[in-house]
């Protein structure tokens, strides 16, 4: 599963800059939990790309209320296509989730710590999303939410959990974007477009109302992973 993130605003529109032209807007939240709003890419009605803050638990454009009664926040890749909620975004409204990492928890001796996966050697991450717009019967509201596509974990990044996040590449992105594209299926997998680290961090980021950059703290030496399994 993924259900923390850090989205750093500065490192991110280095690599938004070069994926689309765009900075990212803000703000700064170094423990992003589910239901809060995110900034994520998507397309736009005239084909352009644009940056929308968007409910991290997607609410299914058919659904009769807003609600947090099923775990809508992540989405399992291999059966998306054919589910009744993910099935219609999954062809029509893919979008990508821009963010500086991660966290996930490792049981160790009978206690959940906290890792922190980051890039290495860039910005950040461009992960797999889906996106969906509710529209509220009786007063019209609107309501814009997302979800994670998750995977299983590649080599390397099994001793954090047996599932990760869909990461993209920068070209991969632009791909999983178009609604032309027929073969989206073909971008999801376990990969690693890029070397990352597991950085241990105090368990300071298991409270979701940590917003500050102690999230951030190493506890410990990174783990270097390279996708290899080695």
């Amino acid at each position: 599963m993924c259900g923390r993130f850090n989205v750093s605003s500065d490192p991110l529109s280095q690599l938004l800059m070069e994926l689309v032209g765009m900075a990212h807007p803000g703000p700064d939240n170094h423990n992003a939990a589910p239901t809060e709003n995110i900034v994520v890419l998507r397309l736009g009605e005239d084909d352009q790309p644009e940056l929308v803050s968007m409910r991290w638990w997607l609410t299914p454009f058919w659904s009769k209320e807003v609600s947090t009664k099923y775990s809508m926040f992540n989405a399992k890749s291999e059966t998306a296509a054919k589910s009744p909620a993910f099935r219609e975004p999954f062809r029509k409204r893919r979008c990508v989730v821009p963010v500086s990492g991660f966290y996930e928890w490792v049981r160790e001796n009978n206690r959940k710590l906290p890792y922190y996966i980051t890039p290495a050697h860039s910005p950040g991450l461009l992960l797999a999303g889906l996106w969906d717009r509710w529209t509220n019967a009786e007063t019209g509201e609107v309501l814009e939410s997302f979800t994670v596509l998750t995977i299983a974990a590649a080599p390397g990044m099994e001793f954090i959990h047996k599932r990760q996040p869909v990461m993209l590449s920068m070209a991969d992105a632009h791909r999983w974007m178009d609604p032309g594209n027929g073969e989206f299926e073909a971008l999801i997998g376990s990969q690693m477009p890029q070397e990352l680290e597991a950085v241990p961090v105090s368990t300071y980021v298991n409270n979701a109302r940590h917003k500050d950059d102690r999230c951030l703290e190493a506890v410990a030496v990174p783990v270097y992973i390279d996708g290899s399994g080695a």
